[in-house]
């Protein structure tokens, strides 16, 4: 395993932009591909990212439909590229809206997106589909509530901790009630697989992880997908980190993380949470089901009946 430096050395005048093996956690900021491009081809064994939806929002240029889906090959060919060969990519998006009101249309990102991995020959393991409770309400059409991780791997021989990353089980008392196993319990003792319905709170509003970013990754979402695709002491990259979240979460789990953002406002956020983090102080919130409260209390009483 790759030596790397320590956690209590990191200050804000020393979290490194240029990559090495022994760092920790690097942050970048500037473009991504300068940045993908600090990395040798095939070393990279995880790479998570959520692109911009080129939606219009402050950390984006809008562009025509075409010429988005031209940039984020180029982006995705690069990224190939610098995949080790038991490698994965996990890369969530949601929907391209052009139009507003009843004009509006909606275009799937990871279906316009997916011809662009399988032209490098990778292998999609699962769409998975992350849903939350809360977000804009639409008058036009159903109000979203999904988003959407393509999980590709480069080859067959990829890593999957399926056992770190288990929840538990809905029926964990539940027992086999014929054959051979009758009487026995049923379910795996250390939880079940987590499915490909992932149902984690989007950081908004009064989320304990909320910035000043728009559409920040939850970190118990990147930390499911780290846990389960590398091992300690691997490099996992995001090239469009935002205010850092997969970097941190690949260093609070003893892996090296690196990630980019051209947005220097966001960077100098990015650094102050891996302050924050590599001294134990980051707020997160912790993987867990979501809270429902309990019936009879004001928040479950309709007031209009």
């Amino acid at each position: 395993m790759i030596e790397m430096k320590k956690k209590s050395k990191l200050t804000f005048d020393t979290i490194p932009q240029i990559y090495s093996e022994s760092n920790i956690i690097t942050l970048y900021n500037g473009d991504c591909k300068e940045f993908l491009n600090q990395f040798e081809d095939n070393s990279v064994q995880l790479i998570v990212t959520s692109p911009p939806y080129n939606v219009g929002k402050e950390y984006e240029k809008r562009m025509s439909l075409d010429e988005y889906l031209e940039w984020q090959g180029e982006i995705i060919d690069l990224c190939v590229r610098k995949l080790a060969p038991t490698g994965s990519i996990c890369w969530q998006v949601g929907n391209y809206i052009e139009g507003t009101g009843i004009l509006s249309e909606s275009y799937p990102l990871d279906i316009l997106l997916y011809p662009m991995f399988k032209r490098n020959s990778l292998k999609l393991r699962n769409r998975i589909i992350w849903t939350y409770g809360h977000g804009l309400h639409a008058s036009y059409r159903f109000s979203g509530r999904h988003e959407t991780i393509l999980w590709f791997t480069k080859s067959d021989d990829y890593i999957f901790n399926l056992d770190d990353v288990r929840i538990p089980q809905k029926y964990p008392g539940k027992k086999g009630y014929k054959g051979s196993k009758a009487g026995d319990f049923s379910g795996n003792p250390l939880g079940k697989n987590p499915s490909d319905v992932w149902v984690i709170p989007n950081v908004k509003g009064n989320h304990v992880e909320k910035t000043d970013h728009p559409c920040q990754f939850p970190l118990s979402l990147v930390k499911r997908l780290i846990k389960a695709l590398t091992n300690e002491g691997d490099i996992v990259v995001d090239p469009f980190m935002g205010v850092g979240t997969t970097p941190i979460a690949a260093m609070e789990l003893s892996r090296r993380g690196a990630g980019s953002d051209y947005m220097y406002s966001y960077y100098q956020t990015a650094k102050a949470r891996t302050i924050d983090a590599s001294n134990g102080v980051l707020r997160q919130r912790e993987d867990k089901p979501v809270y429902e409260p309990k019936k009879g209390t004001p928040l479950t009483i309709n007031p209009f009946e």
